[in-house]
């Protein structure tokens, strides 16, 4: 007792210092709270700069042009404070900022930045050329320069009426291919079985795990593919620069020796194959747009694109109806998801809200999605089934990727409208449970145990895969084609034979598509919303919303604030970031395929959370300039604690077997039968065009 009462002192010292230095923490981080607070309002209510007479709109596409921001507005409005270069443009804010400058008798001419522009999906593209060549009937110029071109960049630029490039940069048109990594051997040597089984002869996904290199069947459908999109590609670009048809084709096959005659320069490689107009610095090119334009000071009066769309005014609702747009992005997963995914009961929480909203007249459904939960896509389209049942029409428009399950929600419509590049179809089904039991006994690790049934014990991945769970696999993957395949008969009005005939884990094009009957016509989002706006008699001139879930005041504030506040918060938040030296493609690849063939061997244990894979190839890597990459969508389960009793037999592009309790039985030992529910998980081969 004695030493007690007399550390007691030193004790209340420190508990008291402890309570000076919390409170001055809470003190601190709350008046910075505030600040940047005070900060969002005052760059809020203050907004930009008037728009001044004869100004230029910067078109700065920075990172992945998308149909839907990934992430909360906060996120978005913290990187923007911090300074970061945006990581994403939606696709929505370029094209209502081009038709605007068309009618703005401020905007003289628009530049085009495209340096820093990520990916960007066929079908992006084609909607932002439909976009530039309506500026362009407003008889005012386009501009694009760059320090180079890539694949992408280029073929909006040549949409331009002048393009310019610096003296030291080029134009780089590779063409669209792939090459896979192919583990069969590395496999064998390791010990470890994949254990596939698949429906669709050209259900690819799974191909690199039990093969050294691409199936005939492969071959063929990607070139079918491949040279469908290099044809468009060719057509357009060869089309709006006006050169002889195959120009670029033959630029490809001669250029050692067309290069080699211009001493090896890129730029007058370029020049010379009239696929630039000049080669110009980018003082030279904002001196011609002064030319044409003004000056500020010292610099050319510009705006960008993220300020001009924060300046445009929001469109008032008309009373005669709306053309709802929602946005279905990304893969398809049970439950709720936020931006840049799709849940099953977030995104029919929000058709519901729209069909019960009686200013809604009809739906849009933009679709950008690889697939994913079949559970959750039936839910999807059962919500726009029953849209259609109220009376309102249901459009759907396919952006750059609508397979799988992606197409799967796009059945139930009054009609699909698909872009002529939009990678779609894929009607196959695959599962893989991969065993590593030759692995153990290089290892000299033994596995034993009792168990009540087989079933106890029907997936090990460190025991040889039990005959009995492969046909129940087997089977269960055919009776979700069969299912899938009767659905879109029904949808296309075809026969199941003849679905069957297209799908085999088939992807088609948009352009293909519609040859086959699995889409009404090719379009644009545009044509979607004019189709959907005449179902519902609204006019030739609707007012379109878009549809989105309710935000916090907070979340409000901070997307009204846009790129306009940023600039004003930045000076306000210091931050210091370090670079990370980026893993070479190659191996990106192989860790990525690795670690989704673990995920698959995990996925059966009891007692683990269970993932589907994000990605049937690659999806961490980029692609090397212009190339295109096909790749698979996924789940990956959030929220779910597995009981010791669960066990989950994952089917990648099928669907997920509960075999579950039945908790109605009498019997104390278990007793399992299949359940058809939540467990669902349907993949998509092909993801259409990587990042």
């Amino acid at each position: 007792m004695g030493v007690k009462r007399a550390l007691a002192p030193i004790g209340r010292l420190f508990g008291r210092l402890w309570w000076f230095l919390d409170g001055t923490r809470r003190v601190v981080f709350t008046l910075l709270f505030w600040l940047i607070v005070i900060g969002l309002v005052w760059a809020a209510t203050r907004g930009g700069k008037p728009l001044q007479e004869k100004t230029t709109l910067v078109l700065d596409i920075r990172g992945d042009v998308v149909e839907q921001f990934s992430g909360s507005p906060r996120d978005q409005a913290i990187a923007q404070i911090k300074g970061e270069d945006r990581a994403q443009t939606r696709l929505r804010d370029i094209l209502r900022a081009i038709d605007a400058a068309a009618k703005d008798d401020k905007i003289v001419q628009v530049l085009l930045e495209l340096d820093q522009m990520g990916s960007a999906t066929p079908a992006a593209l084609h909607e932002i050329e439909a976009a530039l060549t309506r500026f362009k009937a407003s008889k005012k110029p386009v501009v694009a320069f760059g320090q180079a071109f890539d694949q992408r960049a280029y073929y909006l630029a040549a949409q331009a009426t002048e393009v310019y490039v610096h003296p030291m940069g080029g134009v780089m048109i590779e063409g669209y291919g792939r090459y896979r990594n192919y583990y069969k051997d590395a496999l064998d040597r390791l010990g470890i079985a994949p254990n596939v089984m698949r429906v669709g002869t050209y259900k690819n996904a799974v191909e690199p795990y039990f093969a050294n290199g691409p199936s005939k069947a492969t071959l063929e459908a990607e070139g079918y593919l491949y040279d469908e999109l290099w044809t468009r590609y060719q057509a357009s670009v060869e089309a709006a620069r006006k050169l002889p048809k195959g120009a670029i084709q033959r630029a490809i096959d001669e250029l050692p020796q067309r290069l080699q005659a211009v001493g090896g320069d890129p730029g007058k490689f370029v020049l010379a194959e009239k696929l630039v107009d000049g080669l110009k610095t980018q003082d030279q090119v904002e001196a011609l747009l002064e030319k044409r334009g003004a000056k500020d000071e010292k610099h050319l009066r510009r705006i960008g694109l993220g300020a001009y769309v924060a300046q445009l005014s929001p469109t008032l609702p008309k009373p005669e109806g709306q053309v709802g747009v929602i946005v279905a992005e990304g893969e398809i997963v049970d439950g709720n998801a936020g931006p840049g995914r799709i849940g099953g009961d977030s995104m029919s929480k929000l058709i519901r809200q729209a069909r019960e909203d009686d200013k809604v007249k009809a739906i849009v459904l933009r679709v950008n999605s690889p697939g994913g939960s079949a559970f959750a896509s039936e839910l999807v389209r059962r919500e726009l089934e029953l849209t259609r049942a109220v009376g309102k029409p249901v459009v759907v428009s396919m952006g750059g990727v609508a397979a799988s399950g992606g197409y799967w929600i796009s059945m139930s419509s009054d009609e699909v409208i698909a872009d002529p590049s939009t990678i779609t179809g894929s009607i196959g089904v695959f599962g893989m449970l991969p065993t590593a039991e030759k692995l153990m006994d290089k290892l000299s690790i033994h596995t034993g145990g009792y168990t009540t049934t087989w079933l106890a014990s029907g997936y090990d991945p460190r025991r040889p895969l039990d005959p009995r769970l492969a046909q129940v696999v087997q089977s269960s993957i055919e009776h979700i084609y069969a299912d899938f395949t009767g659905k879109a008969a029904q949808a296309r009005n075809k026969t199941q034979p003849q679905i069957d005939a297209v799908g085999q884990g088939r992807v088609w094009t948009g352009a293909q598509a519609l040859e086959r009957g699995l889409v009404d016509r090719n379009g644009l989002l545009q044509d979607a919303i004019a189709s959907a706006a005449k179902r519902a008699k609204l006019g030739d001139d609707p007012t379109v919303r878009y549809v989105e879930p309710e935000r916090s005041t907070l979340d409000r504030l901070l997307t009204s604030v846009g790129d306009a506040a940023a600039p004003s918060l930045r000076g306000m938040v210091m931050h210091a970031l370090g670079g990370v030296p980026a893993m070479p493609a190659a191996l990106r690849e192989a860790q990525v395929d690795m670690t989704w063939l673990a995920e698959q061997a995990q996925a059966g244990r009891p007692g683990r959370s269970r993932r589907c894979a994000r990605s049937c190839t690659a999806s961490a890597r980029r692609p090397e300039r212009g190339a295109v990459r096909l790749r698979g969508g996924g789940l990956r389960r959030r929220g779910y604690t597995p009981a010791p009793w669960r066990r989950f037999v994952r089917l990648a592009g099928a669907q997920e077997m509960q075999l579950k309790r039945d908790t109605r039985s009498t019997d104390r030992d278990p007793v399992f039968r299949f359940k058809r529910g939540a467990g669902f998980c349907f993949f998509g081969v092909f993801h259409g065009i990587c990042r």
